[in-house]
């Protein structure tokens, strides 16, 4: 009985720590206004089945992460650090990017093209729903990073304990599935009470903050590859 209670108490410890460890660095809510811009073209249809496949390749990320990404890195030696760098640098790109483009333009164009506009919006984000707004902009390299140390966490000789701990690991990153689901959907009711005017500024500062969230992940790979 009180290892069972024990085992119980691990299960619901990991879960805990899971989510409030995953979500800082998956950030549902800031995430969903970053990458709120790529859904304003898309009819609420289009809007699900975009979220659904972002929420589908997050899960997909976290689990392959959990279960096989220290063995994947290994096998082809590359180190959390650099996927830091990499993360970062990409992270940037896209904060550029969004940052140097015209909405103005893109909204004209979608206008001009009028009966076309709903079919074209979701075609022309469906090459970027994995990279960049899955990853590394909703899971990157921070959140690779927590689920290695989970995984870490939660190795037992034990196969019960095991298999308890990872089902408490699984279940957080189902909640953080859930919450980037929930909060990617629902942005633009936000964004819709305020002015066009106070939206274009909004959307500029999210991608001067994505170029800086980029900058920083970068900064902080060099620093770990310069101290290891």
């Amino acid at each position: 009985m009180p290892n069972l209670f024990t085992q119980y108490h691990s299960f619901f410890h990991l879960l805990f720590i899971g989510i409030i460890a995953l979500f800082p660095v998956v950030n549902p809510i800031g995430s969903a206004f970053i990458i709120s811009p790529y859904f304003s073209n898309l009819s609420s249809a289009e809007k699900r089945t975009a979220v659904g496949k972002i929420t589908l390749y997050a899960f997909s990320i976290c689990t392959v992460s959990l279960f096989a990404g220290q063995w994947i890195l290994e096998l082809f030696g590359i180190s959390i650090p650099v996927v830091q760098l990499a993360g970062g640098i990409m992270i940037c790109k896209m904060g550029w990017e969004n940052l140097s483009s015209d909405k103005k333009q893109t909204a004209v164009t979608v206008t001009e093209t009028d009966g076309v506009s709903k079919s074209s919006g979701y075609s022309q984000i469906e090459d970027k729903l994995f990279y960049p707004i899955t990853f590394p902009v909703t899971t990157g390299a921070g959140t690779i990073s927590v689920l290695f140390t989970l995984s870490a966490h939660s190795a037992s000789t034990d196969r019960v304990h095991y298999f308890m701990n990872t089902g408490a690991i699984l279940l957080s990153i189902i909640f953080m599935c859930m919450l980037v689901y929930i909060f990617y959907l629902n942005t633009k009711n936000i964004i819709r009470y305020l002015s066009s005017n106070a939206e274009t500024i909004f959307n500029r500062i999210s991608a001067f903050l994505i170029f800086c969230v980029g900058l920083q992940i970068a900064i902080t790979g060099i620093k770990s590859l310069i101290q290891g």
